[in-house]
């Protein structure tokens, strides 16, 4: 190669320009380090994992270039509930943007907005899908108690607060209750929940339980729930059954509430139940103290006493002789001339003299004869023709002995 060729390339080398770094801008700096995350706006309902928790605010990750910070009192703390035992390093929360920069960069956050938002979502599907809720009562108002769903306020009717009988609505300040969304309005912000619909649920299946294994004479503890004419209803833990009026005590009842009060405990006994139909009738009066059992042998046949007429039927009356022991005295056993009707000679709570024709100790029956009272006490043949024979053997000849008697009489 020539000198001359060899000095032209070197310095042709020379004049090449050597690559320039271009160093952005701060705003080209700024626009590349947010397009690494994700956009952000205020409103915005996001989720996030608690960083650290101090006694005044959560520190949050919500992957953006700044952290999150929920002070305490957009926390669901309360002050029976502190923020160290609500939440722990590591958790999943979801909240709401309430600030894009609080004024040192950082993006201030609100769990509490974004439960208010988000729990009306939950009260619709709870309602629209038949589903059960756990709500907190807070307070009592005029016709029943209102709750506390995540910043949402909901009403339960005293009606719809349990199938028993509610007396005081205070006692329930405080519960946690498991509800049903019965009512549901999202632009009035109504919601009316009840816990009866939950408790009707569980009385069925423990209903099923109960009688799966239920014996005729089993007794249980329960609490009378309803009263009405013909008896009380019982709740023997989830299954209802009917204390009939005239098994709620051995003495005369004219209506329940002279033996029980709805609220009260009482022990019952089964007398009966249907596995197909539910229903279950059950007895307070203790079956040691029938006085068929205890008292009878007090009374014979022919004996006159004093009774009292406790109610009249077409064919005679019941007079009672004693305590849960009555008798009937047929009318044509009432008086000596023709009674049409019973009421024609006495009234209910009319004081009568009777006496006994004939005790059945097997159906609890007892004859008795007004008009027989009036000869005083009967003798062995007068008691022989009401005492039921184990066969017949009343001949034509027996029978004209006592029309004859009765003649010469």
């Amino acid at each position: 190669m020539r000198a001359s060729e060899s000095n032209n390339e070197e310095l042709n080398s020379n004049n090449e320009e050597e690559p320039i770094e271009l160093i952005p801008s701060m705003e080209e700096f700024e626009s590349e380090l947010y397009s690494g995350f994700k956009k952000i706006y205020l409103g915005d309902i996001i989720e996030g994992t608690i960083i650290t928790v101090s006694d005044t605010e959560l520190l949050v990750n919500i992957g953006y270039i700044s952290d999150g910070i929920i002070p305490v009192s957009e926390t669901m703390a309360t002050e029976e509930v502190d923020i160290t035992e609500l939440y722990h390093e590591g958790d999943p929360i979801t909240a709401e943007i309430i600030k894009t920069d609080d004024g040192e960069g950082n993006i201030l956050l609100s769990i509490k907005k974004a439960e208010e938002i988000l729990v009306w979502d939950e009260l619709e599907k709870a309602f629209n899908d038949s589903k059960k809720i756990n709500v907190k009562v807070t307070g009592v108002v005029k016709g029943g108690v209102v709750c506390d769903l995540k910043g949402a306020r909901a009403f339960i009717p005293a009606s719809l607060l349990s199938t028993r009988y509610v007396e005081d609505l205070n006692q329930f300040i405080g519960q946690d209750l498991t509800v049903k969304v019965v009512d549901f309005d999202k632009d009035s912000k109504k919601v009316v929940l009840s816990r009866k619909e939950v408790e009707r649920e569980e009385n069925e299946i423990q209903k099923s339980l109960i009688l799966s294994t239920m014996k005729k004479g089993d007794k249980y503890m329960g609490t009378v729930v309803n009263i009405t004419n013909f008896g009380a209803f019982v709740d023997i833990g989830g299954a209802q059954g009917l204390i009939h009026v005239q098994d709620l005590s051995w003495k005369k009842v004219k209506h329940p509430s002279e033996v029980v009060k709805e609220g009260e405990k009482v022990e019952v006994y089964i007398i009966d139940f249907d596995t197909k139909t539910g229903k279950i009738a059950l007895g307070l009066k203790d079956v040691k103290e029938d006085p068929w059992e205890n008292s009878i042998n007090e009374y014979s046949v022919g004996k006159v006493l004093t009774g009292e007429i406790e109610r009249l039927a077409t064919y005679g009356a019941f007079v009672k002789i004693g305590d849960g022991i009555e008798g009937l005295v047929h009318i044509s056993e009432m008086s000596d001339k023709r009674v049409n009707k019973p009421h024609d000679i006495v009234t209910v709570g009319d004081k009568v003299q009777v006496k006994i024709l004939n005790i059945d100790k097997a159906s609890k029956r007892i004859q008795l004869s007004m008009k027989a009272a009036l000869d005083g006490e009967l003798d062995q043949e007068e008691i022989d023709k009401y005492q039921p024979s184990g066969e017949a053997t009343t001949s034509l000849e027996d029978v004209f002995k006592v029309f004859l008697k009765d003649i010469n009489n």
